[in-house]
C-alpha cells in the first residue's frame, strides 16, 4: 500500500446520514464500509456510493471492515459502540441538525477525524455560497413542504431552515415531522408547495399516500 493511501484513516459509516458526510468527506480509497442504504433512491451521495462495500452494523461488519473511524448517527446499537471502544476505534457521533450551523458542525467533525479540514471547509463554503445566491428569492410567498406520504415539516426541521434561507413561509402550524392536514390544504391551499420525494419510484403506503390524493393534485396544480 502507498504512503498516500496510509495518509487517511478507513473510516465506515453506520446509517444512511452517516453515509452522506462520509461519501462528501473521505477519499474513496479510504472508505472500508457504508451502509446498505447508500444507494438509495433518497440517498443524495448514492452517485458516489457506487462500486464501495456496504456492510451492516454488526460488530462481524466491524472486525472484517477494521475501521480506524466509524461514523454514526443513530446506526448500530450500544453493544456495537462498546466494541468500537475496545478497539480503540474513534467513533464520530453526528448530531441530528435541524439548522445550518448544526450541519456546519457535523461536517466539521467528521472533517477532523478524517484529517480532510481543508475538504471540509470548502464543502461549507460551497453549501453557504449556494445559500446566498438563494437568499429572499421566496420572500412573501407562503410555501408548504409535502412528501407523497402526507407529510410536512414545521418549526425544528432543516426543511423548515431551508425554507427559510430562501425566504419562505412555512404553512406547516406543527413543529417537527407530522401529518399534512389535508382538508385544511384543499379549501385553504398555499401559494407554494415545496415537494419532497415526489420524483422517486415509491412503493407502498408513498405510492398510495395523502400527498398523492386527486383532491390536494388540483388544489396545489398551480
Amino acid at each position: 500500500m502507498s504512503r498516500a493511501l496510509e495518509a487517511h484513516p478507513r473510516v465506515m459509516s453506520l446509517d444512511s446520514c452517516a453515509d452522506q458526510y462520509v461519501l462528501a468527506l473521505a477519499p474513496r480509497t479510504s472508505i472500508v464500509g457504508l451502509s446498505h442504504r447508500a444507494g438509495a433512491p433518497d440517498s443524495y451521495m448514492r452517485a458516489a456510493a457506487e462500486g464501495l462495500p456496504r456492510r451492516r452494523g454488526t460488530i462481524e461488519a466491524l472486525v472484517s471492515a477494521r475501521p480506524d473511524v466509524v461514523v454514526r448517527l443513530w446506526g448500530g446499537d450500544a453493544r456495537l459502540v462498546a466494541a468500537l471502544d475496545r478497539r480503540g476505534v474513534r467513533t464520530v457521533l453526528l448530531d441530528d441538525a435541524p439548522d445550518f450551523p448544526g450541519v456546519r458542525a457535523n461536517i466539521r467533525r467528521v472533517a477532523v477525524a478524517l484529517d480532510r479540514r481543508a475538504a471540509g471547509e470548502a464543502l461549507i463554503a460551497r453549501m453557504d455560497a449556494q445559500l446566498a445566491v438563494a437568499r429572499g428569492r421566496g420572500q412573501g410567498i407562503r410555501a408548504l413542504y409535502l412528501t407523497p406520504s402526507g407529510y410536512t415539516a414545521g418549526s425544528g426541521t432543516l426543511i423548515d431552515a431551508l425554507m427559510a434561507a430562501a425566504g419562505l413561509t412555512n404553512a406547516a402550524r406543527s413543529p417537527y415531522y407530522s401529518p399534512a392536514p389535508l382538508e385544511a390544504l384543499v379549501l385553504h391551499p398555499p401559494q407554494a408547495v415545496v415537494l419532497g420525494l415526489f420524483d422517486r419510484t415509491r412503493a407502498g403506503a408513498d405510492r398510495w399516500g395523502p400527498g398523492r390524493h386527486a383532491a390536494l393534485r388540483r388544489a396545489v396544480q398551480d
